[in-house]
């Protein structure tokens, strides 16, 4: 069977698990299912994950990336973990703020600060 490609980088830390896109533009619809299912793997293997989502060198988001980000966030929660969002350019915060999911999804300046957040509230 063929390898499938991956569009994520992650890295398990002692205390969550940092994931990086490897694409600049997810608009692609095949790239935003294998990055939900990746996404997916992750919280289903962990008991109570803490997971941190670097948007650095994301240039581009579709509303379907949005929606995976959701359904990703609502599987966490089901598990009583914790999702932060950080690294995000101001082009897409905008769209995080016009679709009011800044206020859903909790986004963060960068890593340090999307840590620091997973250890103050838990």
């Amino acid at each position: 069977m063929a390898q499938q490609q991956t569009y994520v980088t992650v890295a398990r830390e002692s205390d969550c698990t940092r994931v990086e896109f490897s694409e600049k533009h997810i608009i692609d619809e095949v790239v935003i299912r294998i990055i939900g299912n990746e996404l997916t793997k992750l919280v289903d293997e962990t008991p109570r994950p803490r997971i941190i989502v670097s948007f650095r060198g994301v240039e581009h988001l579709s509303s379907a990336a949005l929606g995976t980000l959701l359904t990703v966030m609502n599987r966490v929660k089901a598990k009583d973990g914790q999702l932060r969002l950080c690294d995000i350019s101001a082009p897409i915060l905008q769209i995080f703020e016009i679709t009011k999911l800044n206020r859903v999804l909790r986004i963060e300046k960068d890593v340090a600060a999307a840590k620091a957040s997973l250890v103050a509230s838990h």
